[in-house]
């Protein structure tokens, strides 16, 4: 299959990380599939009691909430950044993972309302060993009317918590998809600060075109 281009990909990370899950007994579920179920409905819950359209900075606010403890950012940025992130200076690399971080929160409140039916189904962990510090958590995502799309979550162990730091989705691995977009762009201008900068202007204009979205709905009673 061939690349998918960041955009798209963007959005089928969203529909994963705030996807409805299919009712299940939650004592089949193993702490890793746990995990990404618990924050999932916790996402959803709280983000249909407000219009994410008028309160863009509310489900901002609630996506980060959720999601932020169960994403390895560090590892996600690292593994994006591939050997740049090596020479990078500590700024640089708080720097790019700030940006990177709100880029994927803001494209999950921006999509969620958009994109709600979906379905995750949880296939079972092969050979599943709770000592492990690894592991890959094989899912179906399913769309109404539409064929399921197989997605694997690459997650992480951090003492008795697990974490999510790449998405692989229907064989495109989101980790490799980045860092092959960002390192020909570093490599173009030779600078990660040029990168950096693209990235916090992208965020900047998406904070901007909400502000107008916002201004622009009508009050109610008016």
């Amino acid at each position: 299959m061939g690349k998918i281009k960041a955009p798209h990909l963007l959005v089928w990370v969203v529909f994963l990380l705030l996807g409805i899950l299919p009712p299940s007994r939650a004592e089949a579920l193993v702490p890793p599939q746990q995990v990404i179920k618990d924050a999932s409905d916790r996402i959803q819950q709280e983000l249909r009691k407000i219009d994410y359209k008028v309160n863009f900075d509310e489900a901002v606010r609630i996506v980060e909430k959720h999601i932020e403890p169960h994403v390895d950012f560090d590892r996600f940025a690292a593994l994006v950044l591939g050997r740049y992130w090596r020479t990078a200076t500590p700024e640089q690399r708080e720097r790019f993972k700030q940006e990177f971080k709100t880029m994927l929160i803001r494209t999950y409140a921006t999509t969620y309302g958009e994109y709600a039916e979906w379905e995750i189904r949880f296939k079972p962990i092969r050979n599943w060993n709770p000592k492990a510090k690894k592991v890959l958590v094989r899912t179906e995502f399913v769309q109404p009317g539409g064929q399921p799309a197989e997605v694997t979550f690459r997650m992480i162990r951090h003492g008795d918590e697990w974490q999510v730091y790449d998405i692989i989705i229907e064989g495109v691995d989101l980790v490799k998809n980045y860092r092959t977009e960002f390192g020909q762009e570093i490599a173009q201008t030779g600078s990660l600060d040029a990168l950096i900068e693209r990235l916090a202007e992208r965020n900047r204009q998406a904070l901007r075109q909400h502000e107008t979205s916002d201004l622009a709905q009508p009050v109610a009673g008016a």
